[in-house]
């Protein structure tokens, strides 16, 4: 019986995801989570694992594969060791094309780190030169020779990792339906490899912020101090969570492939992540490699 495997989970958002980490006292109200060193957005692993197990609704037995109830937790361990869920892909306003998906080589390296552990093999990468950025063969993201997003021009590079990368990214990341073809087309001709740097600062400042108010029902005006703001990821952002697959530690004996399994089924591929659910937020496509 096989006792450990290695999986990863692809999470592309189809609305804005807001995973909090409460009030503070910065700008916004609301932030979402963060690396502590990079500051890149993650849904910590307690989120993702969460959302798991609370809408999973497959055969097999959710005890044995996510670990029993609060009040028998010292009984045995769940089979499955969830990791956060990092950015891979971070949605752009471009100039030309509507949007990109943007990424790094540090996002990159850290995702075929990843994919390594779990024996794939993926695409070769190296940084761009400052203010420039790789860019697939056939990117309809120039507009005049330059790349533009949101207020940012990059100068553009063709790569054909950049395009190794968009192919991988297409072909194992995001759902495989056909109401995703034209996204997996889009892929290929989006994406952009951005500097380190320049990354890091889009997906600090070009999160969605929104303006929230709770109204006084008698007077249908905003009630004192019931106004503030909220951070979100913004739909077309893809992440991935690296997680572990255990043999069972139950009395119902699993080995780690029939946990993978019935874990593979219990859901339609789509799930909600996050908080705000009544007002459609966090619902996100899955894909396993």
């Amino acid at each position: 019986m096989t006792q450990k495997i290695q999986r990863v989970l692809f999470l592309y958002t189809e609305s804005s995801l807001h995973a909090g980490t409460g009030s503070t006292v910065s700008v916004v109200d609301l932030p979402i989570q963060r690396e502590r060193t990079t500051e890149y957005p993650i849904v910590q692993s307690t989120g993702i694992k969460g959302a798991l197990r609370s809408q999973y609704s497959g055969n097999g037995d959710a005890e044995s594969i996510f670990g029993p109830d609060t009040d028998k937790a010292d009984s045995f361990a769940g089979a499955l060791s969830v990791g956060d869920a990092r950015i891979v892909l971070f949605p752009l306003q471009s100039l030309a094309g509507v949007f990109a998906y943007a990424t790094s080589a540090a996002v990159l390296a850290r995702l075929q780190r990843d994919l390594s552990y779990a024996k794939i093999q993926s695409p070769a990468i190296e940084p761009p030169p400052a203010d420039s950025a790789f860019v697939t063969g056939d990117s309809n993201l120039l507009a005049g020779g330059r790349v533009v997003l949101e207020e940012f021009s990059f100068e553009p590079q063709q790569a054909s990792f950049a395009d190794e990368w968009a192919q991988f990214l297409a072909t194992h990341a995001l759902p495989a339906g056909e109401e995703y073809a034209y996204w997996r087309d889009k892929l290929l001709h989006s994406l952009i490899i951005l500097p380190d740097d320049d990354f890091r600062e889009f997906t600090k400042t070009s999160t969605e912020i929104v303006t929230r108010v709770r109204l006084d029902p008698g007077t249908k005006t905003v009630k004192t101090g019931a106004l503030w703001t909220q951070e979100s990821l913004p739909s077309d952002t893809l992440l991935y969570s690296s997680i572990i697959v255990n043999a069972s530690r139950s009395s119902n004996k699993m080995s780690a492939e029939d946990v993978f399994d019935a874990l593979q089924q219990g859901y339609s591929n789509r799930i909600q992540v996050g908080g705000d659910e009544t007002t459609g937020s966090g619902f996100v496509a899955m894909k396993w490699l």
